[in-house]
């Protein structure tokens, strides 16, 4: 089962489906992408602290282990250990990030795969939300968004 929590920006627009095209959805669980590839994912999801703070520490690794303080295989483990422990909390670390610009967490959902955890969101929350734009002026691109989320063909 995967597990997401949606989360909605600022000063959101009035109508739903504007609203829905700007919800993000973070994974919740271990990112292989974050482990292996920890400075581009932090810069690719514009996690600026984070990615100081990595710099920070890779530096200090490299310091270390320029000053033969300890066995290079130790300042390797580090770097090893650092990469691991963004693959575990670099979701975390969006969600404080998006916590910190002023995005909302509307709540979590679960599900098989991506898709059925969006639909099961949208189901529930859609509902919910009042609908301020007529349908009949709505670009095609548009129309077909709408009929998505209300799970109709348009």
């Amino acid at each position: 089962m995967l597990t997401y929590t949606v989360h909605e920006p600022p000063n959101p627009p009035a109508d739903r489906i504007d609203r829905a095209e700007r919800l993000v959805f973070v994974k919740d669980g271990f990112s292989w992408r974050a482990a292996l590839f920890a400075p581009l994912w932090l810069l690719a999801h514009r996690l600026w602290w984070p990615l100081l703070g990595y710099v920070a520490l890779s530096a200090l690794f490299e310091l270390v282990r320029q000053s033969a303080m300890l066995d290079p295989g130790w300042t390797t483990l580090a770097a090893a250990a650092l990469h691991l422990l963004i693959g575990l909390e670099g979701d975390t670390l969006r969600r404080w990030t998006l916590d910190r610009r002023g995005w909302a967490a509307l709540g979590s959902v679960t599900g098989k795969t991506v898709d059925e955890c969006e639909r099961r969101f949208f189901d529930a929350w859609l509902p919910t939300q009042p609908v301020i734009a007529p349908a009949a002026g709505l670009s095609a691109g548009r129309k077909s968004l709408v009929g998505a989320l209300s799970g109709t063909r348009v």
